[in-house]
């Protein structure tokens, strides 16, 4: 492999005159940069990324961590951020989790990993982080933006959506679609983003007079399995309800896959809304009514703030990126009425 000494010695210059011939900045005359670019092409010379580490004191590398590798939830975001990344000729190191359960940990201890190889800055997907964690975050690398969790003192370094208001959307989709019956499929409570999102949907019940108390529910992990295992619990129970809201989508596309097997039809004895947004909800059977969480955009304004902080890229940043329904085939408009129960065939 040519070495930069390599290019000199057949350009006829000297080693820091190729080095600048090559980074293309400093004094040069036209025929050494000339004879300096053919040496290059003859040798197939390649500028090593250390090289360029030491030449420009930066990576030009992001680092993301997020909590999990699996599902159709987190691929779509590092897409996403690799994609823009390479629109502006830079690269990311990936660290990720082990489990929900490790999610904090993991989370620091990416982020230490990931500063280790030389990332210019991070982006963190930490939901679980705690408040007292921005300060180890941003002295560990100032250049930081987080996602889905808000830090107090660190707000500029968040991008973290309204869950609260997205959730309290979903209930007043249902409640405006005549539901008055309803169930849940819940995420961990340990999950801040869960917690935010299910208080603004039982806040906004409540406001219109439902008792929140009586409303059947269980807890899952935001998973399929934990959607068509809580859908059969609900049901089992003897629950009467006309609608169920799932606190994410892919435990929604779970329940609609055991509410088949069962024999309930959808929306017809029971209708089922999700959360997030992702693209598959728009294949299941049927189609699946979300609240969709703008996270692309939420995701590329954070990416361009750590941009600015980064390289002074000049990014355009936004903000209030609210949530929306996307109305499908899973819930049905009924009369307001009281509760019935779903035909079941066990």
């Amino acid at each position: 492999m040519a070495t930069i000494k390599d290019v000199a010695r057949r350009a006829g210059v000297g080693v820091g005159t190729a080095s600048r011939a090559i980074a293309g900045n400093g004094p040069i005359s036209a025929k050494a940069a000339a004879r300096v670019q053919k040496a290059v092409e003859e040798l197939n010379f390649r500028p090593s990324h250390a090289a360029r580490v030491l030449q420009k004191g930066q990576s030009q590398t992001v680092g993301v961590f997020v909590p999990l590798i699996q599902g159709s939830f987190y691929t779509p975001i590092l897409h996403s951020i690799y994609t823009a990344l390479r629109a502006t000729g830079r690269h990311m190191v990936v660290d990720f989790g082990q489990t929900l359960e490790t999610e904090r940990q993991d989370a620091l201890s990416g982020a230490e990993f990931l500063t280790d190889r030389g990332c210019d800055g991070l982006i963190v997907m930490g939901t679980r982080l705690k408040p007292k964690d921005g300060e180890k975050l941003m002295a560990l690398q100032p250049k930081t933006v987080v996602l889905n969790r808000s830090l107090p003192g660190f707000l500029d370094h968040c991008f973290n959506p309204d869950h609260r208001t997205a959730g309290a959307l979903a209930a007043e989709t249902l409640y405006e679609a005549g539901h008055r019956g309803m169930a849940v499929i819940e995420g961990p409570e340990t999950s801040p983003d869960n917690v935010a999102r299910m208080k603004g949907f039982y806040d906004a019940l409540a406001a219109h007079g439902i008792d929140v108390a009586a409303i059947p529910r269980v807890n899952g992990d935001f998973s399929p399995a934990a959607g068509a295992a809580g859908v059969r619990t609900l049901l089992e129970g003897g629950m009467n309800f006309t609608a169920l809201f799932c606190a994410n989508d892919e435990s929604a596309m779970g329940a609609l896959a055991a509410l088949q097997q069962m024999g309930v039809s959808v929306p017809q004895d029971l209708s089922v809304m999700g959360y997030d947004g992702i693209d598959l909800a728009g294949f299941s059977v049927p189609p699946l009514t979300t609240v969709k969480v703008p996270w692309q955009d939420i995701v590329r304004n954070a990416l361009n703030h750590l941009l600015n902080l980064c390289y002074d890229d000049g990014q355009t940043v936004v903000r209030d990126l609210p949530a929306e329904v996307v109305w499908r085939g899973s819930v049905a408009r009924i009369s307001a009425k009281a509760p019935r129960s779903p035909r079941r065939s066990l």
